[in-house]
């Protein structure tokens, strides 16, 4: 049914975007996948990562105390390295978003250097029920205002791609995208696009991303 919740105190065959591995040590972080059957159409399940993105930001920013920020699409940043990571796959009629957050890894056991967890950005707490209790509240409001869409009411898809604005931290930076095929774009990343794409700033021209690897350059 939707909203199935699925948490793994342990994951050792864990996949992430582009089909990289993901793996998390027995406690150390807070991976789940959440089951989601929406009514809007699939031209608009695009959004789903990014929704997710900003509800960790609006639900851990306050409970930690710890100052984050989006990296587009969906990488949850604090001090500039990456602190969680999102997928979301279609499975038949429905969509599975995957959460991989890093809670009590020490510096040491950090997989990359631009890796970092709750414990090492100073956290509030690591307790990872509380942290769960918290992301799926806010994750679920946010999906009942996305998947409800009233023509008589607010335009809850503007609301969202501006807050997803504030939130990100790619916007206005000079970036490289990797593209599949190995293509490669460098510019500005100026906005979003209606399907949340990545628009970046290429001379006169703008280039909508949609995948790939995003560099915020220097």
């Amino acid at each position: 049914p939707a909203g199935l919740v699925l948490v793994a105190r342990e994951q050792t065959a864990g996949r992430g975007r582009l089909g990289r591995s993901w793996t998390s040590p027995p406690g150390s972080g807070l991976t789940f996948s959440v089951l989601l059957r929406p009514a809007r159409p699939a031209a608009r399940h695009g959004w789903l990562p990014l929704l997710t993105g900003l509800a960790l930001v609006e639900a851990l920013g306050p409970l930690t105390g710890v100052d984050l920020g989006l990296k587009w699409p969906n990488d949850l940043m604090a001090g500039g390295r990456k602190l969680a990571g999102v997928l979301a796959e279609r499975a038949g009629g429905a969509v599975v978003v995957g959460v991989g957050l890093n809670v009590s890894l020490a510096e040491a056991d950090l997989p990359v250097p631009t890796a970092t967890s709750l414990l090492v950005a100073g956290s509030a707490t690591t307790d990872r029920a509380e942290l769960l209790a918290a992301v799926l509240d806010r994750l679920g409001q946010r999906l009942a205002c996305w998947d409800r869409v009233d023509p008589a009411g607010p335009d809850v898809d503007a609301q969202l791609r501006a807050d997803y604005r504030a939130a990100c931290t790619t916007l206005g930076r000079a970036v490289r995208a990797e593209l599949p095929g190995g293509v490669v774009v460098e510019g500005v990343a100026e906005d979003l696009d209606d399907e949340g794409r990545l628009l970046v700033r290429v001379g006169a021209s703008r280039t909508a991303v949609g995948a790939g690897d995003v560099i915020h350059l220097r």
